[in-house]
């Protein structure tokens, strides 16, 4: 995935005698300390032990909103030059959403947002993205559907989540039902994340890291 121009922020930390990560450095900025924070780590956790040592995922927590990429930028000037900076929020009520999204575009700040919330992107584990009035709608529906599947409650402290959903649910699918309906909300001229609903691009994320991860599984077998 290209990565955005950064000319503004502080000059970073010197490069050298870094050693560049093969499979990159992933710094995820999000504004939750519960279900984000615990799915990115699980999908960290969940990469072959022979791989970690060439792919960092480290994820801050629990920023205000409003604050999550002056934050990212902030800390863009400790971390390798290479690294892809990432803010995760959602559409929830939150205001000049899709202002914060553009403006995070143009300072080469990747961003993984979800409308309604983070669980229609849980819930494409399972089901065809179906559109929900709010996130409570969403949240309770996917609940519904997560206990379904696993035979366990949905907690949004659950640190097992990226495990449930892999071992239960079909990860391919979510990809190509995320992707699917991004390329259906253009279709009908929905071009704002505000306007897509349900819609998410976690997908970009997870999808990049995992293709580099069983690329690399796939060469080493």
């Amino acid at each position: 995935m290209p990565k955005g121009n950064r000319n503004g922020n502080r000059k970073r930390r010197s490069e050298s005698g870094k050693r560049k990560l093969r499979l990159g450095y992933y710094y995820i900025v999000s504004d939750t300390k519960e279900t984000e924070k615990n799915y990115f780590e699980g999908l960290r956790d969940s990469i072959p032990q022979e791989l970690r040592g060439h792919i960092k995922i480290e994820v801050k927590d629990g920023v205000n909103t409003k604050d999550l990429l002056q934050v990212c930028l902030d800390e863009s000037s400790v971390i390798p030059q290479y690294a892809e900076l990432w803010i995760v929020l959602d559409r929830d009520e939150v205001p000049r959403f899709d202002d914060l999204v553009s403006e995070a575009k143009r300072r080469g700040v990747n961003v993984a947002w979800s409308n309604p919330c983070f669980e229609i992107w849980m819930d494409a584990y399972f089901e065809s993205m179906r559109n929900f009035s709010n996130a409570a709608a969403c949240t309770r529906a996917f609940g519904a559907t997560y206990k379904k599947a696993t035979g366990r409650e949905y907690n949004k402290n659950d640190k097992d989540i990226y495990k449930q959903l892999t071992k239960h649910g079909k990860e391919e699918m979510a990809l190509s039902r995320a992707t699917k309906k991004l390329v259906e909300h253009k279709r009908n001229c929905k071009n704002t994340p505000s306007e897509m609903c349900p819609g998410t691009t976690v997908h970009e994320l997870v999808g990049e890291i995992k293709s580099k991860v069983n690329s690399n599984k796939a060469e080493g077998e």
